[in-house]
């Protein structure tokens, strides 16, 4: 289905979809994808691309989360687990398993991290990754030769997942669409619509791209918005409790020498309390996060100089080969959507993971919280929810057993376009088409510029950004890099989208623009 189909389905005035959902993030997607495979038809809106904010700023990983296993929050730590599990089972594409290390420099770590981890494998069950193991000073060198040696003790191996974000989030998106759902980016919702009762029956939306407003109902609102939620229930009371405490995180990249090998470093707690991890990822390394609170939000957040700094002097304790500044070749910035309750000082890193879903008097219902890993689940509740709310006849989830867009079990999680499953043959055959553009984007890219024909043809890609920082990842692993190919991306998209050499002069400078918030002086 091409963006103008669903646009097209947007103009049946007289549509009653059984869910409207607002916000095209990691639970949004969720959600959608939830309320498709149950057989309701679902529309779904988000105001910029799909997971453009918080959900394609990820730390990358999959995981039942380490440090809520050491706050005691087991109950959370198992449903992770166990979604974490189902993930692998249904996109195994998509996620796949990541062995770290956690560097013991003082003797009694071993014995604690050991034990502690043993819990985490317990609590996985049948859904382990693998055994975490004890390891002696010359193994863990032999596992990630860059890892600082000197007062090194040894260490503990544990295995959690990994995957792409953004690429799951638009996997999602196209299995909401496989199964009849409607997601549709760049449509913001202006405005909720209500029945003489009071009640929410609909939205107000505007497609950016056209400029076209509409009035469109539905038997169930679904506020799933992320850092915005509270922007949306403001719409419906404006004096309604604040939600969200938005917390700031960043992540830098560096090049992969810096750990030597296939295996990540997890530091189990830094200066200011947090968990922060050197995730191999696509050839590099990303490292984070920080965690900073804020009083406000915005799609697209900029790094502090101090967060930078925080990992880079991170990094040196760590690695034998200290980064520099001059090393990273990105920084991307994201905002988590905390949720504020019972937080008295401030802090939030002790915030809680886990969602949060309240339905307001007049029948709004909200979802906001969680953490990617628990994506599945917290859509099913959601929906559980906005069916009782919407008085549909229940019909029960099955997506424990959807595979996902794209599904194979025959992949290359070294080569890039396992990302793509089963269509990565489709991309390629388009050589046949394009041959002049089957080579690569840059040097220090591993990206094709068939993948943007891709991209725009087939994967709802709007705009330079949506091509170069979520299609693919280039602004992710080197923002200079991606800032040199925004030209030719914007001369491809063009010719696949229709647009004129304005269009072309517009892309590449707002593209420019955004990769210096990336980019490290």
């Amino acid at each position: 289905m091409k963006r103008s189909d669903f646009i097209q389905q947007m103009e049946d005035s007289a549509k009653v979809w059984d869910f409207i959902i607002i916000g095209g993030g990691a639970t949004g997607l969720g959600s959608g994808l939830d309320a498709a495979a149950r057989g309701y038809s679902v529309l779904l809106l988000e105001q910029g691309d799909f997971a453009e904010a918080t959900s394609s700023r990820s730390t990358k990983m999959v995981h039942g989360g380490v440090r809520y296993l050491a706050q005691g929050n087991i109950s959370l730590v198992m449903e992770a687990l166990h979604e974490r599990g189902i993930l692998k089972q249904n996109a195994p594409h998509m996620c796949y398993n990541q062995k770290f290390i956690v560097p013991d420099y003082k003797w009694f770590g071993l014995p604690y991290y050991g034990i502690g981890l043993k819990c985490y494998d317990m609590l996985a069950r049948k859904y382990s990754f693998g055994p975490s193991q004890i390891f002696s000073k010359r193994k863990v060198m032999q596992e990630v030769p860059g890892v600082l040696t000197k007062k090194l003790k040894g260490g503990v191996t544990y295995h959690d997942g990994q995957f792409d974000d953004a690429r799951l989030a638009l996997t999602l998106a196209r299995t909401m669409s496989d199964l009849g759902g409607t997601p549709l980016n760049y449509t913001k919702v202006t405005g909720l619509v209500k029945n003489p009762s009071g009640y929410v029956c609909g939205v107000q939306a505007e497609d950016k791209l056209s400029g076209k407003s509409y009035e469109l109902k539905a038997k169930a609102v679904i506020n799933a918005t992320g850092i915005f939620t509270d922007d949306i229930m403001n719409m419906d009371n404006s004096d309604h409790k604040k939600l969200i405490a938005p917390s700031q995180g960043i992540h830098i990249v560096i090049d992969r020498e810096f750990l030597g090998g296939d295996t990540g470093i997890m530091v189990p707690k830094t200066d200011d309390g947090r968990v922060i991890f050197f995730v191999p990822w696509h050839g590099k390394v990303v490292v984070g996060t920080t965690d900073t609170p804020l009083s406000g939000v915005c799609m697209e957040p900029k790094p502090l100089e101090e967060e930078i700094n925080f990992l880079v002097e991170h990094s040196a304790r760590y690695l034998a080969k200290a980064p520099t500044r001059a090393d990273v070749l990105s920084v991307f910035t994201g905002i988590r959507p905390l949720i504020a309750a019972g937080d008295e000082n401030g802090k939030t890193s002790a915030l809680s993971r886990d969602h949060y879903l309240t339905i307001s008097p007049n029948k709004l219902l909200t979802i906001a919280g969680g953490k990617w890993t628990t994506y599945r689940h917290m859509a099913e509740d959601c929906i559980d929810n906005a069916i009782k709310m919407g008085g549909h006849a229940f019909r029960p989830s099955p997506t424990q057993n959807v595979k996902l867009h794209g599904y194979t079990e025959e992949f290359d999680h070294n080569d890039h376009m396992h990302v793509y499953g089963s269509e990565a043959a489709d991309i390629m055959a388009l050589a046949a088409e394009y041959p002049e553009l089957d080579t690569r984007m840059h040097e220090n890219l591993p990206y094709s510029w068939l993948e943007v024909v891709w991209a725009a043809r087939n994967e709802w890609a709007q705009t330079v950004s949506d091509a170069l920082a979520r299609r693919t990842r280039a602004l992710i692993l080197n923002a200079k890099a991606a800032a040199e190919v925004a030209p030719k991306a914007a001369e491809i998209m063009a010719i696949e989208l229709g647009k004129d050499e304005e269009w072309i002069k517009a892309q590449i400078e707002e593209f420019v623009t955004l990769s210096k918030n990336y980019i490290v002086d």
